[in-house]
């Protein structure tokens, strides 16, 4: 008698309870991917080759595949918490030893690298000074948690320099003129005229902050005149509210024509700020640049017969500011919020696929080592070929279904029972056998 067909389904059934208790007791383990027993009968071989009486002699565990499947995305309070929504791993370092991860529970450690909790660094393209991704070899992803340095206005590296003013001014308005002293009183035509920040020197204005090459707001003050010349209006500006000859402008006129249009070519001041006499008139130190020169583009202004207002006032430079908090987009480039209003791309997350990632190796603690059978790591950005996308303040949940998996306990459990079965079967037959007289 062979008990060897019920020894086999035994073990074959144990080895399947084993999967699915591991199954059900990672529920609730971030980035888990379940697994599946696949089994596969044996046969014995015969002197003379198969033959049609040939009984097999049980069954083996033939290979357990995990299920690479989405997990459910739930939304988290961390950042750093960042889901694969779609294919890829991430690339971790751990001292130079490189694994492949789908959890994606990170922290900052103290040196400012993005680790998870056994302190594996999560790798990806760094970012230069400037905020560029450097889309070299992948390196460990440290974020730089010092001061932004300030930009002077006219310095910015964005799709303008210096100041944008779009401004229409009211083509109703008539021309103003006025002689210097307290009085300001308009004259037809004016004496010497000198420009005074007078409410009756001046048809209109507006301010903004600039800033000097130490981050030192200033307010530049401007004023638009109207002359006599038809669609011709003065531009004055002053600093701090001190004098305008602190600030020389190199046009002092806008010129509109019958379309409201500023003429060709005309639209951009060039504005130079002696900043030490602005200083010396304040009374105060200040060792910033000096001149602090920038354009001031009124391109985009108007000149038509409503209000005087301003569409636009924005400007390139800004102060110093500290890191306040990070976020990761969906192509995985990791961008700090700075107090300053700033933000500023510190790195980029990348992701590695496999051709075949039931290949992998499985490490535990939710990681995997790339063998001969997974093919090389297929490093890029998220989003990049067949890759998935990131979500920050987000994890992907276990893709165990327990409800399937209870399913399958129970028909593991009888498989089990049937197996026994047979054995015992074998026994009495067996005993029969040896009480025969």
């Amino acid at each position: 008698m062979s008990f060897q067909q019920g020894l086999s389904g035994l073990n074959a059934a144990s080895k399947g309870l084993d999967v699915t208790g591991n199954n059900i007791a990672n529920a609730n383990t971030v980035g888990f991917k379940s697994a599946v027993t696949h089994f596969a009968d044996v046969f014995a071989n015969s002197l003379s080759g198969s033959g049609a009486s040939q009984v097999g002699i049980g069954t083996t565990t033939s290979a357990i595949q995990q299920s690479f499947t989405q997990g459910n995305i739930t939304t988290t309070n961390n950042p750093l918490d960042i889901s694969i929504n779609g294919g890829g791993f991430y690339r971790m370092d751990t001292n130079g030893t490189i694994t492949y991860s789908r959890s994606g529970q990170f922290h900052l450690d103290k040196n400012g690298f993005i680790v998870d909790d056994r302190a594996r660094v999560l790798t990806g393209y760094p970012a230069d000074a400037t905020g560029t991704i450097v889309q070299s070899s992948p390196v460990d992803l440290q974020l730089d948690s010092g001061d932004q340095s300030p930009v002077a206005t006219g310095a910015g590296v964005g799709s303008f320099q210096g100041v944008r003013a779009d401004v229409n001014l009211d083509s109703r308005a008539t021309a103003t003129t006025w002689v210097a002293g307290p009085a300001h009183v308009p004259l037809v035509p004016p004496a010497t005229a000198s420009f005074s920040p007078n409410p009756s020197s001046y048809n209109w204005s507006t301010a903004l902050s600039v800033y000097d090459t130490l981050g030192n707001a200033h307010t530049l003050s401007l004023y638009a005149v109207k002359t006599a010349l038809p669609g011709e209006w003065a531009i004055h500006a002053n600093v701090d509210g001190t004098t305008d000859q602190n600030v020389t402008l190199t046009t002092s006129t806008l010129t509109f024509n019958t379309s409201g249009s500023l003429v060709a070519g005309s639209g951009v001041v060039g504005a130079s700020i002696n900043l030490a006499n602005v200083m010396n008139d304040l009374g105060q130190v200040n060792s910033a640049a000096t001149p602090l020169a920038f354009n001031i583009d009124f391109t985009s202004s108007s000149q038509y017969g409503s209000a005087f207002g301003a569409n636009r006032l924005e400007q390139d430079g800004y102060t110093s500011g500290s890191l306040t908090g990070v976020n990761v987009a969906g192509d995985g480039v990791i961008r700090g919020n700075y107090s300053n209003g700033q933000a500023r791309d510190l790195g980029q997350v990348v992701l590695a696929g496999f051709t075949n990632p039931n290949g992998l190796t499985s490490l535990g603690g939710n990681q995997w080592s790339e063998t001969s059978a997974s093919g090389p790591a297929l490093v890029g950005a998220p989003g990049s070929a067949s890759l998935g996308v990131l979500q920050s303040a987000s994890v992907e949940e276990s893709n165990t279904d327990l409800t399937a998996e209870l399913v399958n306990m129970i028909t593991q459990q009888r498989n089990y029972q049937a197996n026994a079965q047979t054995i015992k079967t074998q026994d009495q037959i067996l005993q029969t056998l040896v009480n025969l007289r």
